[in-house]
This record gives C-alpha cells, sequence and structure tokens, in this order.
C-alpha cells in the first residue's frame, strides 16, 4: 500500500475538493491564531503542510514579503490549481504550490526556516514519519507550528454521531497503518511524543476555542453524505438525521454558531 493513498484518493476526488471553498468558511478563524505562534519573519522561507486552497499561504506570503517564499505542499491537484490560481490574480509571486505528498516526498530548494500547517497534518497515515521528514526539510533551529483539533467531545459540531448506522463501517488501517482523520492528533501527550521521537524539541501546545457564524453548508451537505458513503437510498434519511442534529447551532435562516476547539503545537529542530 502507498503513502496515504486513501487521502490521497480522498483529496482528489471532483466531489470533495468542488466543496472545498465551503469549508474555507469554517476554518479561516483559525489562520490567525497558526500565524500568530509562527511568528513569521520578512524574508524567511516557509513550508505550509497540507496547503489546501492556499489562502493560509498567501497570508504568510504577506508577512514574510517579496524577500521571503511560501512553498505549499498538498497531495491534491485540484487544490493547488485553484491555490495556485488565487495567487496568481493576487499577484502573489513569493508563493508557489507543489504536488507532493510530506510524508515520503522531498521538495527541491534550500531549508526552510518554518513549516506550518492548518488542519494538514491529521491526514498522514504513518505521522510519526511525516513528521520526521517534515523537519528533515527545516534549517537547524527551524520552527514547526501547526493547528489540528482537540477532542471530538469538545467539538460537537463533528456530525458523524447523527449518522450512526447509516455509514458503512471503514476497514482498519493496514499493517503499519494509522487511522487518518480530523482527531488523529487530538491527544496531546501522545502528540508531543510523536514529535520528541521525530527529532523535534521544546514541543508545546495551546488551547483555542472560537465560535464561527457560518452557513450550515461550511461543514456538511449532501455531495459530502454520498462522498461518506451513505447509500443513494439513505441519503434523504441522513440528511434528515443531519439536519435536526445540526438545528441546535442555528441562529438565523442563512447562519449557524459553531464552537470549535482546536490546539496549536510548536516545536522546534535542534
Amino acid at each position: 500500500m502507498t503513502a496515504n493513498e486513501v487521502e490521497r484518493q480522498r483529496w482528489n476526488d471532483d466531489v470533495w475538493t468542488a466543496v472545498w471553498p465551503k469549508r474555507e468558511r469554517f476554518t479561516d478563524a483559525v489562520t490567525a491564531s497558526v500565524l500568530q505562534a509562527a511568528a513569521l519573519q520578512p524574508g524567511e522561507r516557509v513550508l505550509d503542510v497540507g496547503s489546501g486552497g492556499g489562502k493560509t499561504s498567501q497570508a504568510a506570503g504577506r508577512l514574510v514579503g517579496p524577500e521571503g517564499a511560501v512553498v505549499g505542499a498538498d497531495i491534491s491537484v485540484a487544490l493547488c490549481e485553484l491555490a495556485t490560481g488565487r495567487a496568481s490574480d493576487a499577484g502573489a509571486a513569493n508563493v508557489t504550490f507543489r504536488v507532493v505528498d510530506m510524508q515520503t516526498g522531498a521538495l527541491e530548494g534550500e531549508a526552510f526556516d518554518v513549516a506550518m500547517s492548518q488542519f494538514g497534518v491529521m491526514f498522514f497515515d504513518e505521522p510519526a514519519t511525516a513528521f520526521a521528514n517534515i523537519r528533515a526539510h527545516l534549517k537547524l533551529g527551524g520552527r514547526l507550528v501547526f493547528a489540528c483539533w482537540q477532542a471530538i467531545e469538545r467539538n460537537p459540531w463533528f456530525f458523524a454521531p447523527a449518522l450512526a448506522g447509516l455509514l458503512p463501517t471503514p476497514p482498519p488501517p493496514a499493517a503499519g497503518k494509522s487511522p487518518t482523520g480530523p482527531f488523529q492528533l487530538a491527544d496531546r501527550e501522545r502528540t508531543s511524543e510523536m514529535l520528541r521521537a521525530a527529532g523535534f524539541a521544546d514541543v508545546r501546545s495551546t488551547e483555542h476555542n472560537v465560535d464561527v457564524d457560518v452557513p450550515e453548508d461550511s461543514v456538511v451537505d449532501k455531495a459530502q453524505l454520498a462522498f461518506m458513503g451513505v447509500p443513494p437510498e439513505r441519503l434523504e434519511e441522513a440528511m434528515a438525521a443531519v439536519s435536526d442534529y445540526m438545528s441546535q447551532f442555528v441562529v438565523s435562516p442563512t447562519v449557524s454558531r459553531f464552537p470549535l476547539a482546536f490546539q496549536v503545537f510548536e516545536a522546534t529542530n535542534p
């Protein structure tokens, strides 16, 4: 089994990537916390792991300025194309994107001052290998900063419990692989130890809690349920169950308020 085969398929699926701009409305609230922790300086070279549509990469590019550079790395061809187009439209000449899997892949050029990620490092099926590879791309003294979710219990927006009995049971991970998904790195102690085992030092994390006001389809829609594996004949039933569950967050006919509980990890390459 190749590295991140399941995630590679997911993030190159036309349905999944087409809805990404809607999902960004949900996660944009996290960007400021990531950039504050990264403390980017003019002239620095930055690696954005799992760069998605490139909005965080562009924000980083503005901070490092024309003498700096940001390279966004993602396994999604479609999202790299979206990010490249956005950067071009914005005139962000110091921001580029590469289709590469940072679990095993390598990027050309000099080492980076900073590696950062906004919810991009939770989808490695060999996270220890991935963090070691990311560290290998950093200068000595380079910094790692990433956001990941806190425990599922602290993120009630995650609607999967409403689909009990409507989704197929996911297959167990292949030998030597780890389950992937949004809460893979939620355990602070386990993740901290993983980073230390990968060679990082000065590992620390900070918990954040924010409320985000966005349309409900920033989190879930019918196309996503179908992609998750809900059978066509049960799609209406599933959507009704999700809508009922999500009603707790509605604040107006077009907006819902979702509490986000995430954490930002920081570490250095000694």
